[in-house]
């Protein structure tokens, strides 16, 4: 389009994406009309040896990036440049022409501005696997696992969200934690690209040839055995079933072993997935239907309000329109993960939750029969690895008596498959168990963490606690000093205790800033060697650090991260024991604008309680309350935090002008403009 269009328009330039399975069969040809009509453009010829959208085949030229390279510098193209994550490997390259130039992948954003500027068309070849399929063919034992496993210091995260804007990637998951809402990474779907590391956070470290912690040892007992065989479904007409789930997860695969499962019994099946952008983790319905004979299948969709079975794996895609809508309340059967899986919209916005009952209730009340349980946990806890909670689904569903196969039809399937036979028929049985006994089964913990509420006292002891940790008991003090003045004041009023609880989390958080003592004393007080123990032995670490003394800057004037081996614990244990320095004329460390931003932001924060306190009434309660909790908001290291921290001040401002009359600030109105 934009060959036709430049000339009549005051846009100088645009990128145009093209994967290599595109180039390959028709892309090269637009390109060489791109060089024929003078526009100034830049192909990114995505280079990952997979057509994705379709299910990951090989590109059927097999061409190397070298060969493109030749190709249209010989259609006319003048600057070309390969982007990879590793330009090491283009050191033996001798067929690459010699105007091409290897760039890191980190310096992406700076050779994106040059080709902006450069006339005429030019290429930028991304030389990167498709982390999907890199995942998959590690997992079928076609390619060598990664060597290199990211954890993340939950103690250290801050919960900024960063690392999921700059990974973009479903991996880095929530999980709830004392101190509120942080990040972690999902080992289970983890496809190793590390983009994460490039988060501008200290929590980040590298496990190099480690093993998972369980590795040898013995499986977690269980007992399917003596469990009743349920009646399954007649086939005197149609059965249909819908199966939810996310892509990546393995929902497509376990379809397929039922639909063969059906076939060992003699019966007829027909499975139709519809993915859409599941490469990407997104939603995923594959549509089973069960006959006796083949033509009694009409089509190979589920008709609308005629589920007799849906298997939610996923809760959200469940509860979305597509699903509902083949939903009878007479008719079908629900049997759900409860576990929800964050989905993209968790990295746009770091707060975003789906509420799990929320959304049970909206398919319970569209069935005649629902259950639900943590499928992901018991996944995890017995077989280490959550690819196995749609198995898990499946083996409930059936024992449920809603899946018109035999028992030996699906044992035979899943060896069929010729996948982690023993561990499909372990995870199937696990799910049988769920159904008809669950106390077989060792309770297990929700891997993305659930807490219990604290009590007021209970919340102030753990902040104070901690704080006496942080500095010493003096600095606990003025803490529990600070939030008693509060809670006297909204006692006194006797509206509650709303106000006390934020101040007393809140008033913890700007007191305990994460300087380089207490990201040393987070990663040495035995909380980092419990977390890693629990996920890996053995192994060479590496901290993935930006110390402002010896970081390099970007583009953009942020410091870049370096990684340090794992002699980093002992200059961690050094600086624990140098905390006495903390705000005293020799921390070296307290000099920086952003150590000082730290304490203008606490020192602040507590005169605010002060004024709130003793100007508190019923009418600006509400307001009082917003302005506690403004620091919820100011999340994040370096960079990071002080953008948070300018949207904060804004906020904040906004919430003084009702104070205090008790007048919250309107709403504001955002205009989209449609692009």
């Amino acid at each position: 389009a934009w060959v036709g269009q430049h000339w009549a328009t005051d846009e100088d330039h645009v990128f145009v994406n093209l994967g290599d399975g595109t180039y390959s069969h028709s892309g090269s040809l637009a390109i060489r009309a791109a060089v024929t009509s003078g526009a100034k453009m830049t192909y990114k010829i995505l280079y990952n040896d997979a057509v994705a959208m379709t299910g990951g085949q090989h590109v059927e030229s097999g061409q190397t990036p070298a060969q493109i390279a030749q190709q249209v510098e010989a259609e006319g193209v003048k600057t070309i440049v390969i982007v990879t994550e590793d330009p090491t490997r283009y050191a033996g390259v001798k067929n690459l022409p010699r105007s091409v130039k290897i760039f890191d992948r980190e310096d992406l954003e700076d050779v994106q501005v040059m080709l902006r500027s450069t006339p005429g068309v030019s290429v930028m070849i991304y030389d990167q696997m498709c982390a999907t399929e890199k995942r998959r063919r590690s997992k079928r034992g076609i390619i060598a696992p990664d060597r290199v496993r990211v954890i993340i210091n939950t103690e250290v995260c801050e919960g900024c969200g960063d690392c999921s804007i700059k990974s973009n990637c479903l991996s880095v998951e929530p999980v709830e934690t004392e101190l509120g809402r942080k990040r972690r990474i999902n080992q289970s779907s983890c496809n190793t690209d590390l983009s994460c590391l490039t988060g501008f956070c200290p929590s980040f470290v590298t496990v190099k040839d480690g093993e998972p912690a369980w590795t040898g040892e013995v499986r977690r007992e269980f007992d399917a055995s003596n469990l009743p065989l349920p009646e399954t479904p007649s086939l005197a007409a149609p059965w249909n079933v819908l199966f939810t789930g996310v892509g990546g997860t393995g929902v497509t695969t376990v379809a397929a072993v039922l639909a063969m499962a059906a076939h060992v019994d003699g019966n007829a099946a027909s499975s139709l997935d519809m993915t859409g952008l599941a490469q990407k983790g997104g939603p995923v319905l594959s549509h089973i239907r069960f006959a006796r004979e083949p033509e009694d299948i009409s089509t190979g969709r589920v008709p609308p309000a005629s589920a007799d079975l849906i298997i939610a794996c996923d809760l959200v895609v469940a509860a979305g329109g597509d699903a509902l809508l083949l939903m009878d309340p007479t008719r079908t059967a629900a049997y759900a993960n409860s576990d929800v899986t964050p989905t993209s919209e968790f990295i746009r916005n770091r707060s975003k939750r789906f509420e799990s009952d929320l959304l049970a209730g909206r398919v319970k009340r569209q069935a005649r029969d629902f259950g639900a349980f943590d499928a992901e946990a018991l996944a995890v806890g017995y077989l280490h690895d959550a690819i196995y909670t749609n198995m898990i689904m499946v083996g409930y569903s059936w024992q449920k008596g809603a899946v018109p196969v035999s028992l030996r039809g699906l044992y035979r399937a899943i060896r069929l498959n010729g996948t982690k036979v023993d561990d499909n028929m372990a995870a199937f049985n696990i799910g049988r168990i769920a159904a008809a006994a669950p106390e077989r089964l060792a309770t297990q913990h929700d891997p993305r963490g659930h807490l219990e509420p604290k009590t007021l006292d209970e919340l102030i002891d753990d902040r104070a606690t901690r704080l006496t940790a942080y500095q010493n008991a003096a600095y606990a003090q003025a803490y529990r000093d600070a939030v008693t003045r509060v809670r006297s004041a909204e006692e006194a009023a006797d509206l509650g205790d709303k106000l006390t609880r934020a101040a007393a989390t809140y008033a913890y958080k700007l007191m305990a800033y994460k300087d380089e003592y207490e990201v040393a004393r987070l990663y040495t007080d035995g909380s980092f060697a419990a977390q890693l123990a629990s996920q890996f032995k053995g192994g060479k670490l590496r901290f993935w650090l930006a110390p402002p003394i010896m970081s390099k800057k970007d583009s953009h004037g942020h410091l870049k991260k370096k990684h340090f081996g794992g002699w980093m614990m002992l200059g961690f244990k050094l600086l624990t024991k140098l905390k006495g320095l903390r705000e005293t004329p020799f921390d070296l460390f307290g000099r920086t604008e952003e150590r000082k931003m730290e304490r203008a932001l606490r020192d602040t924060y507590l005169e605010t309680l002060e004024t709130l306190a003793s100007g508190l009434t019923a009418k600006n309660h509400a307001v009082a309350v917003a302005i506690a909790e403004v620091p919820d908001e100011i999340r994040g290291y370096g960079h990071v935090k002080e953008a948070a921290v300018a949207v904060a001040s804004e906020t904040e401002a906004a919430l003084w002008k009702g104070w205090p009359t008790g007048d919250m600030p309107k709403a504001k109105t955002t205009l989209i403009a449609a692009e």
